[in-house]
Order: C-alpha cells, then sequence, then structure tokens
C-alpha cells in the first residue's frame, strides 16, 4: 500500500459487544456487579490472607499474588467498558489502548507463569512433604513470583515493541471491546506476519513451558495419590489440587482458544465471548474457586465475620 494511504491514528473506536441500547443496558448492570465482586472477592482474599499467620504459607502466598493479578487484570478493561456500554461514542486514544494492551499481556503471561509455580508447590507438597518446608522456603516463593512477574515484562515489553510498528489507513474502527492484540493487527495495513510470528513464538513459549510445568507435576502427583492407601488421605490430596486444577483448565481452554491462532482467522462473535469470559468473568470467579473450596480460607473468612459482629455488639 502506498506510503501515502498510511495515517498514524489518535485515536479508536471501540465497536463494543452489541448497538443494541437496551442490551447494553443489561451489559452494563451485569459487568458492574461481576466488577463489584471480583474487587470485593480478591481483595478480601488477599487481605484475609495477610491478616492471618496460619495462612502465611506458600500455597496462600502464591493465592495473594492470583487475586492482585486478577484484580489488575479485571481492572484494566472493565472500567473502560462499563463507560463504552453507556457512551454513545465509544472512542480510546492510541496511547490509552497501547498501554491497555501492554498490561493486559503483562498480567496474562505473569498469570501463566504464576499458575505453574502453583502447581509445583503442590506437587512437592504432595509428592516430597519431608523436604516441603526447605524446598519451598520463602527465598524460593519470592524468586518464583518475582520470576513471573519478569517473564510477564519481558512478554509485555516484546508485544509492545512489535505492535508500535504497525500503521493504520482507512479505518479506526476496533471491532472488539477493548485493544484486543488479534483485533489490532487485523485492523492494520502494514504486513503483520513477521510481527504475528514473533508475538505467537512469545505466547505459545510461555504457554507451553508452563503447561508442561503443569502436566509434569500433576501426573507425578496423580502417581503418588494412587499410592497412599488411606481413603482420607486421596480425598485429602484431591481436595488441594482440586481446585488450582479447576481455575487452570478455564483460564488456559479460552486463552488457547483466543490467541494460539493465526489472524486471519480471528472471528469477531466467538473471540468476543471468549474474552468477555477470561477478562471480566475469570477474575471473578478465581477467589470464589479458591476459597469455597478451601476449609482454611473459609475459617478465617468466618472469624472475621465473627469479630465484625462482635464489635458490633459492644457497640
Amino acid at each position: 500500500m502506498g506510503r501515502s494511504n498510511i495515517t498514524q491514528v489518535s485515536d479508536f473506536i471501540l465497536m463494543g459487544l452489541t448497538d443494541s441500547e437496551e442490551l447494553q443496558l443489561v451489559l452494563f448492570m451485569l459487568f458492574l456487579l461481576i466488577y463489584l465482586i471480583t474487587v470485593l472477592g480478591n481483595a478480601g482474599m488477599m487481605l484475609i490472607i495477610s491478616l492471618h499467620l496460619q495462612l502465611h504459607t506458600p500455597m496462600y502466598f502464591f493465592l495473594s499474588h492470583l487475586s492482585f493479578l486478577d484484580l489488575s487484570y479485571s481492572t484494566v478493561i472493565t472500567p473502560k467498558t462499563l463507560e463504552n456500554l453507556l457512551m454513545s461514542t465509544k472512542h480510546i486514544s492510541s496511547l490509552n489502548c497501547f498501554i491497555q494492551m501492554y498490561f493486559f499481556a503483562f498480567l496474562g503471561t505473569t498469570e501463566c507463569c504464576l499458575l505453574s509455580s502453583m502447581a509445583y508447590d503442590h506437587y512437592v507438597a504432595i509428592c516430597n512433604p519431608l523436604h516441603y518446608p526447605v524446598v519451598m522456603s520463602k527465598i524460593c516463593c519470592c524468586r518464583l513470583v518475582f520470576g513471573s512477574y519478569l517473564v510477564g515484562s519481558l512478554d509485555s515489553f516484546v508485544n509492545a515493541l512489535c505492535m508500535s510498528r504497525l500503521h493504520f489507513c482507512d479505518s479506526n474502527v476496533i471491532y472488539h471491546f477493548f485493544c484486543d492484540e488479534p483485533a489490532i493487527l487485523a485492523l492494520s495495513c502494514t504486513d503483520t506476519h513477521d510481527i504475528e510470528i514473533i508475538i505467537f513464538f512469545f505466547a505459545g513459549l510461555t504457554l507451553i513451558v508452563s503447561l508442561i510445568t503443569i502436566f509434569v507435576s500433576y501426573v507425578s502427583i496423580l502417581s503418588t495419590i494412587l499410592k497412599i492407601t488411606s481413603t482420607s488421605g486421596k480425598q485429602k490430596a484431591f481436595s488441594t489440587c482440586a481446585s488450582h486444577l479447576l481455575g487452570v483448565t478455564i483460564f488456559y481452554s479460552t486463552t488457547i482458544f483466543t490467541y494460539l491462532k493465526p489472524t486471519k482467522s480471528y472471528s469477531l462473535g466467538k473471540d468476543q465471548i471468549a474474552s468477555v469470559f477470561y477478562t471480566i468473568v475469570i477474575p471473578m470467579l478465581n477467589p470464589l474457586i479458591y476459597s469455597l473450596r478451601n476449609k482454611e480460607v473459609k475459617n478465617a473468612i468466618i472469624r472475621v465475620m465473627q469479630k465484625i459482629k462482635g464489635s458490633k455488639q459492644l457497640k
């Protein structure tokens, strides 16, 4: 395409999920409710873990960072989505669009790495319980979390560098409710083949390494559980892993469906539904999954509620 037709756009228009004003109002109320639950659930989880000494263990250390990532993950996307559902003009500046895209990639990649670290923690706890305090020391846990954030920052930096090379010609309309990489790539008039390969390589590498870590960890865990003779021991081991496995399955299935495919196969309807799920719904589900299936967290919540109730009665 001729260089004269290439422009540097100052803003984009996010088409959102629907043109129907009635449906937009319904979605606004639904997403607002989900976001409030997300904020309360994840912030509450971090607060409970920090206040209760019995929860100062590696598993809950990782879980507190997962709650922080989910809260940040949702906050990067949901407030702007809520704003656009109420506004007739759905503009976003190019700077804010790429900032949103950067933090979305950073938080998503970091969560992938953190989930694999949590799987390794479960592996050590079940397969090497006697060495657990030594292997999963505070220094080791901090290194795993720091490494997760480091990989996330490197991946998002590479993505941002690649996306900054894009040019846009006849349209600045993004057929999505947020600045997602496939939608931006589909909009650009630049030859995106090389950029797609680079992004696909780094995203694929992160997903494959983290999935292999999770798979190997749980194969070893399953092998160890099958050797346990007592029924109560097996139930306790399965209970330890069930919440994490459910969270991993939900997160990775939608992520792989959306990102590990060529931009040409980008489908507006299907990708938007998957995007709603992993950007808005999953951050709400994680604290519910980990708290409702965890006796220690439930007991901590009950104690907090009892303290609040007791303080009100004293007044």
